[in-house]
């Protein structure tokens, strides 16, 4: 059974060691790095690399590269990648702490649409149209 993130921060700031707090959470903790957590998500939804790659609006080439752990994309790349398997927001949290990025903040303009797109199931397209119009960034 999951475990809330909240929750386990409660618990490792009550623990007198680290040690203890490892062993009661390591269940919980995020173990693969960002191509084994794309790849175990792929075969989850059972989705196609190239119909990712097209609908994340990205290079084959490059795609394939963060697909196999030889590139970790830059952070916009990598929300277009999600929004293109259609991931959940918790899902997509995940992927981003996975490789180190800060995750989709609601009070931030250009986080709160990604983030209204992502409940919304849009496109990477539909989602660049609302950046777009808002002056914001586009995903690329």
């Amino acid at each position: 059974m999951p475990k809330d993130t909240s929750k386990i921060v409660d618990e490792l700031r009550l623990c007198p060691d680290f040690t203890t707090f490892y062993n009661e959470n390591k269940d919980y903790m995020v173990k693969e790095n960002l191509s084994e957590l794309l790849d175990k998500l792929i075969k989850k939804y059972d989705l196609k690399k190239s119909q990712i790659i097209r609908a994340a609006e990205m290079s084959e080439v490059y795609a394939y590269q963060i697909f196999s752990g030889l590139r970790v994309p830059e952070r916009k790349k990598l929300l277009c990648i999600a929004v293109a398997m259609g991931l959940s927001l918790d899902e997509v949290q995940t992927l981003l702490k996975c490789a180190s990025y800060s995750t989709l903040y609601v009070k931030l303009p250009f986080d709160s649409i990604i983030i209204y797109g992502i409940c919304n199931k849009m496109s990477v397209v539909e989602i660049n149209e609302i950046l777009y119009d808002y002056g914001l960034e586009t995903l690329g």
